[in-house]
């Protein structure tokens, strides 16, 4: 048995078991990032991670001269400092882990002028990014008093839903917020619940009493029909594949964009007139004016490009320039063109469009946007704030205004908007709050 144990191969095959244990380290420091923690049983999640760690720790000792458990020790402790940082306070689950990143960082089998350098950057590491944190934290995160007044879920599951009243330096506010609540990472100690989904369905200032939230499910043809009574001039934003799966190519969605008022009376539109206008509401006169043509099959071109746009394009002169063609840095170049130096007044600009009216939609097509057949729809009523006698109304604020079933949220719009991409991840100062 010694022999085994003693064997290289051994264990250079039981090494692996610590990446086993930096790969669930490094997954934590990346959930603590994009995730808030939830602990259920704190004294059960302590003790679950310190026979992990425990089991690890001998592990990475019995194989530290194996340079797979070199890299592992080199690892643990910086993939740990956002979580400390983050999840400040969850002792239970932070320091079984630092514990063992310091001890297999130390008693690894690593030279000690490596050890030494490794342990300095890390130290400065947690230094500098604790300080950061705590300055931003503290000066740039405003201080206001939060209570949340009522919680919960809708009916079918999808959406939670928070009331709360904030106290600040602006006579307070209610606001409601909506997140998904399918995204959450569950376990039997602990839940992690995704961060920066929220979204302020219904805001009021100031603070309101008596709170009521009613959801009801509605179809997506009764939404559509509602939506287009409301107005006919919504728009949806689309991507590209969308767009070209809807029918529409990159020509047909050209727009003149920042229209001047001079640009705006050459094609008979006032200057009170809301751009932008479609390419293709122009006749060939107004195009030319542009100095735009258009082909018999749709596409549009410069009639007379720059030297430097055909620099930008790697063209010859006498080539002809589609703007399906070009590049971003050439449609940059051809748009600033069109900007009096003198006085800084565009005269317009081109640029592709991705919205669309949502009265030009059929159900079919919203489907495939993504809109559910049917779904949750939020309404709101609420009563003002009662003042007391001896309490001074802050100016300008409305008391006797009550609110009754206002719709604040539908999924509707949600899936539309995509209000809610739980898939992705991007980075932002909103993590760190």
């Amino acid at each position: 048995m010694k022999s085994f144990f003693g064997n290289v191969w051994t264990k250079r095959v039981i090494s692996v078991l610590s990446i086993i244990y930096t790969y669930f380290v490094c997954r934590l420091g990346y959930i603590s990032i994009f995730y808030d923690i939830h602990v259920q049983q704190r004294t059960s999640l302590c003790l679950a991670v310190t026979g992990i760690s425990l089991l690890a720790l001998i592990i990475m000792l019995y194989t530290r001269h194996q340079i797979v458990t070199r890299i592992c020790s080199f690892i643990i402790l910086p993939a740990m400092l956002p979580v400390v940082l983050l999840y400040f306070g969850e002792w239970g689950l932070i320091i079984p882990i630092i514990v063992t990143g310091i001890v297999i960082l130390l008693l690894s089998g690593a030279g000690e002028g490596a050890k030494t350098a490794l342990a300095t950057i890390i130290l400065l590491l947690y230094i500098f990014g604790a300080l950061g944190y705590f300055l931003f934290t503290t000066f740039f995160v405003a201080a206001t008093k939060e209570e949340v007044i009522e919680t919960g879920v809708s009916p079918s599951g999808t959406y939670r839903y928070r009331i709360v009243n904030t106290q600040d330096t602006s006579n307070g506010s209610t606001a409601i917020y909506v997140e998904p609540n399918t995204a959450d990472l569950k376990y039997s100690l602990a839940t992690f619940t995704l961060k920066d989904m929220e979204r302020v369905v219904y805001m009021h200032r100031p603070t309101q009493d008596n709170v009521t939230v009613n959801w009801t499910s509605q179809n997506r043809q009764e939404i559509t029909d509602h939506l287009n009574s409301i107005s006919d001039r919504i728009e949806v934003t689309l991507t590209d594949a969308e767009l070209e799966h809807l029918g529409y190519t990159y020509d047909n969605k050209l727009m003149l964009a920042d229209l001047s008022a001079s640009r705006k009376f050459a094609i008979n539109k006032t200057a009170s007139d809301v751009d932008p206008v479609p390419m293709d509401t122009l006749t060939d006169e107004q195009l030319d004016f542009f100095g735009i043509g258009k082909e018999a099959d749709g596409r549009y071109y410069i009639k007379e490009p720059s030297k430097e746009v055909l620099e930008e394009m790697d063209y010859t002169a006498g080539k002809r320039v589609y703007f399906r063609d070009m590049t971003a840095g050439a449609l940059k170049q051809y748009n600033t063109e069109h900007v009096d130096e003198a006085t800084g007044i565009t005269y317009f600009h081109v640029r592709k469009s991705h919205t669309v009216m949502l009265n030009t939609l059929s159900d079919e097509q919203l489907a495939y946007l993504g809109v559910s057949e049917s779904g949750d729809v939020m309404t709101v009523s609420a009563e003002p704030h009662v003042y007391a006698e001896d309490e001074e109304i802050p100016e300008g604020v409305n008391d006797t205004e009550v609110i009754t079933d206002k719709v604040v949220f539908r999924y509707y719009v949600a899936e539309l908007e995509d209000y809610y991409d739980v898939n992705s991840r991007h980075f932002s100062v909103d993590l760190l709050n």
